[in-house]
């Protein structure tokens, strides 16, 4: 662990605040890994007056970087790719050892920021407006996209460095600069990107405020940054509480806001379903990450018919998941992120029983010296209904809920009705099931899938979901247009002055 954290810059205390210059001299947070519940390293955290200094420096550099053109802005964050393609597994095996998802998932979040660099690269020679057509002669008239200012990113534990990515490569081609607060759970990841940035930043004689970094607590650096009138957008990620403060204060101020908040994903599992492709997507979509996914997969809405198959089949899967130390290249399921997330987890098992659920498997807490922290649990399968008010929370663990319905039009209503539409998917291989679900009858969620889990997006498209959820867009498609403003122009290129709609004003 030690050699990682060297490789990447992190040393026993770091500075917590980065705009071209490190600073920090606010609290000390010591980062757990919750592989361990020791101590990774620690932070200085960022004052509130230390915050002003970066939020100015970040300003100033958006007023130099907006002059550069797109495509070599490109070219910068096409080299921030290369270096991170140079550090994904020393990167991967600290996003294991901070937040405890296993290695593969850890070095796969580093390939998403990889792909979501290759796809800004591309971008930036595509931020294209319309041409068009003006109802007065000889006038033209078009649209034009502009770099908006400092974009205000807060990124939540489970995906430490992905999250950024997903906003800064796009931020970055489109003329933006940031500050990001990353969660106060994976500071030393945030410390560790941003070393990266600064690094390309000086290689290409950019000033690397562009890539601004606050590591401090809700209450007070990330009230300083929402409320902060220097930041017309703001990106944040995490629970639907936290998205409500920050839309409303956001909006207060007529500011923007992307806002990726809960998931409660489900999967429908139709008679005509193959379950030898449906049991590993849920397996993979309820267990990866330990349910700690936005997209995990909470709730499995399966035929009454398919039941009693389909429950037999996961209980035999679940009881071969191995579980213990991420690091180990043969684990499937790490721990969960601290020993409050246990709580929860334990509290709302506590709650579908006196609902009168039955757990089918799972749900233990595991200790002795192979599961040392506190932080491992065994994954669990619950019989449920939709309604109860803890199947309509996202609990951040991996519970997972079986819900049986009568008729494809039953199973779309129970899949709708909870208050968050983050990700969705069936299982069927009916031309007709699936038709109705992704026709606007079906699915209310951003993200619908046919034959295919709820877990596992892929950044060439726009990411994000609708209701509590949010109704923000980031990575792919036309999400970069949240970065930037827009802007009608048009060209009289005649010798007269026609006005529109044919009104006529002589003096």
């Amino acid at each position: 662990m030690k050699e990682i954290l060297a490789k990447l810059g992190i040393e026993q205390e770091n500075p917590g605040a980065f705009c071209g210059e490190w600073l920090g001299s606010g609290k000390v947070l010591e980062s757990l890994s919750p592989i361990d519940g020791k101590v990774l390293a620690t932070v200085r955290q960022c004052t509130e007056a230390e915050y002003d200094q970066v939020a100015q420096r970040a300003h100033k550099a958006f007023l130099e970087w907006r002059k550069v053109p797109a495509p070599k802005r490109g070219e910068v964050v096409r080299q921030l790719g290369e270096e991170l393609r140079t550090v994904k597994r020393d990167l991967g095996a600290l996003v294991t050892m901070e937040m405890g998802k296993i290695i593969a998932e850890g070095e796969g979040e580093v390939q998403e920021m990889v792909d979501i660099c290759d796809f800004a690269v591309g971008l930036s020679r595509q931020l294209y407006g319309l041409t068009i057509q003006s109802e007065r002669p000889d006038h033209r008239m078009f649209e034009q996209w502009h770099p908006l200012g400092v974009v205000g990113i807060i990124s939540a534990f489970n995906f430490p460095v992905a999250v950024w990515s997903w906003n800064a490569a796009i931020a970055a081609v489109c003329g933006d600069s940031m500050i990001w607060k990353p969660s106060s759970k994976t500071p030393l990841t945030g410390i560790a990107c941003a070393k990266v940035a600064e690094r390309v930043a000086h290689n290409n004689d950019v000033d690397p405020a562009v890539f601004s970094l606050v590591v401090g607590s809700g209450s007070t650096i990330g009230e300083k940054l929402i409320h902060d009138h220097r930041v017309p957008l703001v990106s944040a990620t995490g629970s639907c509480r936290m998205g409500h403060r920050i839309g409303a204060v956001v909006g207060e101020r007529l500011g923007r806001t992307i806002l990726e908040l809960g998931g409660n994903n489900a999967i429908i599992v139709t008679p005509h379903a193959n379950l030898e492709m449906a049991i590993p997507s849920i397996l993979f979509g309820a267990v990866g990450t330990a349910g700690q996914r936005c997209t995990s997969t909470r709730r499995i809405i399966v035929h009454e018919s398919m039941k009693a198959a389909l429950c037999e089949s996961l209980v035999s899967a679940y009881k071969q998941v191995r579980i213990g130390n991420p690091l180990d290249p043969d684990t499937l399921m790490g721990p969960l992120i601290d020993t409050g997330a246990v709580g929860d987890m334990f509290a709302a098992l506590e709650r579908i029983k006196k609902a009168g659920g039955k757990v089918l498997v799972g749900g233990e807490k595991l200790s002795g010296e192979r599961y040392p922290g506190g932080c491992y649990v065994t994954p669990c399968i619950a019989e449920a209904h939709n309604d109860w008010d803890i199947v309509q929370e996202e609990t951040f663990a991996p519970i997972l809920y079986i819900i049986t319905y009568k008729t494809i039009e039953e199973a779309i209503d129970l899949h709708n009705g909870v208050p968050q539409g983050l990700s969705s998917a069936i299982f069927t291989d009916n031309v007709q099931e699936a038709g109705l679900f992704l026709s606007p009858r079906g699915s209310d969620c951003g993200i619908a899938n046919v034959n295919i889990g709820t877990s596992g997006a892929e950044i060439g498209g726009a990411f994000g979901g609708e209701k509590e959820t949010g109704g923000g867009r980031e990575s792919g498609s036309d999400a970069w247009k949240a970065y930037m403003r827009r802007q009608t122009n048009t060209v009289n290129w005649s010798r007269e002055l026609p006005l529109a709609q044919g009104i006529k004003f002589e003096l």
